[in-house]
């Protein structure tokens, strides 16, 4: 009995932790949704920052290596998880200023910036070269211990882009060999052994650690936000589900703040948020994403990203559709019922007066009593074909209600809309229409924000479409809207925007002779703008 108690209140305990855990985790995607709409303040003050250090540097002479070397590196480090091409120049001018000085040292300590900068943007072999050309036998430790993080980082990637059991299998060996190499070369500090300690399942239990104490850990630090964001993101590997999410946030929200572009904290809450079912989060994060990774320009994470994009994307619009599944069935369920239920009211109207009709010719024949007995016995009659007549109709009707029910179904199933439709007379056609444009608007402007704008960017000021309040596609830009979509013929427009074919070729002939490109050339740029415009990231 005190067993099962206790197993009891242990279960109790995980439901309401993790509860506990989900509503912080959603507190924290509010906050970083709220940290994505300023993202553009923190990028203009790492800008304003770096052309600081740029002025500084006007101001230095060209023989002052050591004013100079430290600059450039500060100037690279602000660059490094911002940009690449700006990373890469400069510490390529460290690199430089290193061999015309013959600092052996600085030298290094460039080329191996030079690779983390390569891993970072997925010059793979590239990096690789680096790493061969230098020799880690005689590099101090800090130095050693920067290059086998590198090498181990470069395995680690080389792995993941190859993504295959049988050739990832050496570069996962050798990149943890690297990593125990760099903590014997340079041991972990305090805090970072109590970090390690999420990865040792035996520590966990032992220790009751939880997800909440990692958490607490690594927010009373006080480390720079970049720093919470990688100490975030690495605890984040060693839980799932709402847990992973909790680091995965936090990790995104202290990137957002440091302007780090070069992050995989974002795309990785990203698919957690999909494998849990929060798809509109999912996408909206992994659009970030793909943004920041093309800004900075990683272009394995590009590749990555938007191969994840269209699966999502497809869910969503899949969502949607049995959405409004769910509603059709609801409301043809809902009209059957009605019907039903309107019948078996006259019905019971109909009894009502038929049965206080024989009451008043009883009260009426009560004084004789053959006439009574007579009424009474043509009473009953009428009763029993009425009740039987009842159970008839209301049978009839159960049967009708199941053939239906069935035929719907049935029909449904094979996709045989039309079919339904001739059963659903009383359906409001044109609200349902309505409802269909809505959706296909909604849907097609998801796929394609920025239709509108390029649309109308192929026309004059004067002559540019823009929908009027309250609306999201007008009548013109539905037209080329489905031609975007791949449907060109006059006719299969027509029909489904329920216009003639002559309405459908004026729209489009109106709009050609408008255009600031060849008439002959206005479909085919119609047809060129992005699914997602390089503009918006």
């Amino acid at each position: 009995m005190e067993k099962v108690l206790f197993v009891s209140v242990f279960l109790l305990l995980l439901l309401s932790m993790g509860h506990a855990q989900t509503k912080r985790s959603d507190s924290l995607i509010i906050v970083l949704k709220s940290e994505l709409a300023k993202d553009g303040q923190y990028d203009k003050s790492k800008e304003k920052r770096i052309e600081q250090l740029k002025m500084h540097l006007v101001g230095i002479g060209a023989e002052d290596f050591k004013s100079r070397f430290n600059l450039y590196t500060d100037i690279f480090r602000e660059y490094s998880s911002y940009k690449f091409d700006s990373a890469f120049q400069y510490v390529r001018l460290m690199t430089d200023l290193s061999e015309q000085f013959g600092k052996k040292q600085e030298l290094i300590q460039s080329q191996i910036l030079m690779g983390t900068t390569l891993v970072s943007s997925g010059f793979y072999k590239e990096a690789f070269d680096i790493t061969d050309a230098i020799s880690s036998d005689e590099l101090p430790n800090t130095l050693k211990t920067d290059f086998l993080f590198l090498r181990a980082r470069l395995n680690a990637g080389i792995a993941d882009y190859d993504n295959d059991a049988y050739f990832s299998r050496e570069y996962y060996r050798q990149s943890a060999e690297d990593f125990k190499s760099a903590e014997i070369a340079t041991p972990s500090n305090d805090f970072e052994q109590t970090i390690n300690l999420a990865f040792n399942k035996d520590s966990v239990a032992a220790r009751h650690l939880t997800p909440d104490f990692f958490y607490h850990t690594i927010i009373r630090q006080s480390l720079p936000a970049h720093n919470v964001a990688m100490v975030a993101t690495r605890v984040s590997y060693a839980y799932t589900g709402y847990d992973r999410v909790l680091f995965l946030t936090l990790a995104a929200i202290n990137d957002v703040r440091s302007s780090t572009k070069e992050t995989l904290a974002i795309f990785l809450l990203g698919q957690e948020l999909f494998k849990l079912g929060k798809t509109n989060d999912a996408y909206e994060f992994m659009q970030e994403a793909a943004k920041n990774a093309k800004f900075y320009g990683a272009r394995n994470q590009v590749v990555q990203i938007e191969s994840m994009l269209p699966l999502v994307a497809g869910k969503i619009i899949d969502e949607k559709q049995h959405e409004k599944d769910k509603l059709l069935i609801g409301l043809l369920i809902f009209l059957i019922v009605a019907v039903v239920l309107f019948f078996l009211l006259v019905i019971y109207r109909r009894q009502l007066q038929r049965i206080k009709v024989n009451e008043q010719m009883i009260r009426e024949k009560n004084t004789e009593l053959e006439d009574v007995n007579a009424k009474l016995w043509e009473s009953s009659r009428i009763k029993e074909e009425l009740i039987g007549l009842f159970f008839k109709t209301c049978s009839s009707y159960i049967d009708t209600l199941d053939k239906i029910k069935h035929k719907t179904l049935h029909s449904i199933k094979l996709g045989k809309y039309k079919e339904v439709s001739q059963l659903l007379k009383e359906v409001q056609v044109e609200e349902e229409k309505d409802r269909l444009y809505e959706m296909l608007d909604s849907v097609f402007l998801t796929m394609f924000p920025n239709f509108i704008a390029s649309f109308n960017a192929l026309l004059k000021k004067e002559d540019q479409i823009w929908p009027k309040s309250g609306e999201t596609l007008n009548a013109t830009l539905r037209i080329f809207a489905l031609i975007r979509l791949g449907i060109t013929e006059h006719e299969a427009i027509a029909k489904i925007l329920d216009y003639s074919v002559s309405t459908v070729y004026t729209y489009k002939t109106r709009i050609k002779s408008r255009a600031l490109v060849p008439a002959n050339d206005f479909e085919q740029r119609i047809m060129e703008i992005k699914f997602i415009d390089s503009n918006y990231f």
